[in-house]
């Protein structure tokens, strides 16, 4: 399990121009399963995922085609989490 961080960067006043793509890339992560939690850091700092499943080279695949990462809008950081425990509503997320 993966919690990426996307910190605004050098070239965040672009980030409307790139928008669309960010969204797309949302939503493809979101509709693929890999994506379970998407949401903003705050205040404004830029944003976060909560990723599960597959191999961290294939998460940071997916994250260098986020046209924001691609663009310098956000700075991608990918921290990688063994579960151990876990609320019984995270329980799939456990090995």
């Amino acid at each position: 399990m993966f919690v990426v961080l996307l910190r605004f960067s050098a070239n965040k006043a672009a980030a409307d121009q790139y928008m669309d793509g960010h969204q797309q890339w949302i939503e493809q992560g979101l509709n693929e399963g890999v994506f379970l939690l998407v949401g903003s850091i705050e205040p404004g700092l830029g944003g976060a995922v909560l990723a599960h499943g597959g191999s961290k080279e294939a998460l940071e695949e997916r994250v260098k085609a986020d046209p924001f990462v691609a663009q310098d809008v956000v700075r991608a950081e990918i921290i990688e989490i063994a579960p151990g425990m876990a609320d019984d509503r995270l329980k799939f997320l456990l090995p």
